[in-house]
């Protein structure tokens, strides 16, 4: 398939700029990947589409305050975005300037004394290093402000700090929200486990790369971004188990999909892994771990989009977002949500 095969027409109205005022009150698009049929219901319905002995996977990641704002020695503006957080005194980092900062440049920033020097490229990221400053987390906590999406188009606020995080977020390094993730509260997370849903987490750090359009309209051209992720024992073991007794993994969000099929040894077992992963899931791919899928709406041609086309099935999922364009879903990281089950009967 070409990139184009993943491209829709979108209403700019219907990018949700703004969160809604409580979590689960998003709707939420049922799509059954083997008829093709859709069903619109709400967020709060979904402990009637879950049974129990059912396993949600959560990805616990923690969005850190990762955009940073200064100037050149020049006096020329700069926007830094984290990408990765080394140590404490290294960052590799997006680096926006009228100029692009030299090796040996020191980036003032705004509601700091501290000051990041440029120590070298990897790739399209700049190495910086913290000069003046107690340590990088110390910094962006004072200084730093929340990474919001690119089609968001305002100013992030105190409230995002809150809103543009899971309630379950424990482990700090992501650069963007797992955003299916933020339709949960505490009270919907328990009233599934007092139905017999158990909730299972893993890691996968969001990186700024899930924005990056595919500019080639050859997929296997297309090079993926890499993301740090971690499987653990005792997931494994609740997945092993949740299979013994016929219940589903249900995985909350394209991260949470990434990670666990990343963590699939060569024989087609899930092992205990972490480290970097570079999965390019497209339709072809052969899914080994889940069984349904929570997610939000995708940028047109984005390799999230084909991630979820490959779950459900292109044309089910193509005709579901032309409805949902339709009956005026919200779109994207503060949206509405999708609950897909595969295109292939297990």
């Amino acid at each position: 398939m070409q990139r184009s095969d993943f491209e829709y027409e979108l209403p700019e109205e219907l990018i949700a700029q703004q969160p809604l005022p409580e979590r689960t009150a998003s709707r939420l698009l049922c799509v059954d990947g083997v008829t093709g049929a859709f069903e619109d219901r709400m967020f709060r319905e979904l402990p009637a589409l879950l049974r129990e002995g059912d396993l949600l996977v959560l990805n616990d990641t923690r969005v850190i305050p990762a955009r940073l704002y200064g100037y050149k020695p020049t006096g020329g503006r700069v926007e830094i975005l984290v990408e990765r957080v080394c140590d404490a005194q290294h960052i590799l980092a997006h680096v926006r300037a009228s100029k692009s900062p030299r090796e040996g440049t020191r980036l003032t920033l705004d509601g700091s004394d501290a000051a990041l020097l440029v120590s070298g490229r990897e790739g399209s990221l700049f190495a910086l290093t913290l000069e003046n400053g107690p340590d990088i987390h110390t910094l962006l906590t004072q200084a730093g402000h929340m990474p919001l999406p690119p089609y968001i188009e305002r100013a992030d606020s105190d409230a995002d700090r809150e809103r543009y995080q899971t309630v379950f977020a424990q482990r700090p390094g992501a650069v963007a929200a797992p955003t299916a993730g933020l339709h949960f509260d505490q009270a919907m997370l328990d009233k599934l486990q007092g139905q017999g849903v158990e909730v299972g987490r893993l890691t996968l750090h969001v990186g700024a790369g899930t924005f990056q359009p595919v500019r080639e309209e050859d997929l296997d051209a297309h090079h993926m971004h890499s993301e740090w992720f971690e499987v653990s024992a005792d997931l494994c073991e609740q997945i092993a188990a949740v299979r013994a007794r016929g219940g589903r993994v249900v995985a909350v969000g394209t991260t949470v999909v990434r990670a666990l099929e990343a963590a699939v040894a060569e024989d087609g077992e899930l092992r205990p892994r972490g480290g970097e992963t570079r999965l390019f899931i497209r339709p072809g791919y052969r899914f080994r771990v889940i069984d349904a899928l929570l997610t939000n709406f995708h940028l047109p041609g984005s390799t999230l989009l084909m991630l979820v086309c490959a779950f459900a099935g292109h044309g089910p999922v193509m005709a579901a977002y032309r409805h949902a364009v339709a009956a005026r879903y919200r779109f994207f990281s503060y949206g509405d949500a999708m609950f897909l089950t595969p295109g292939e009967a297990r």
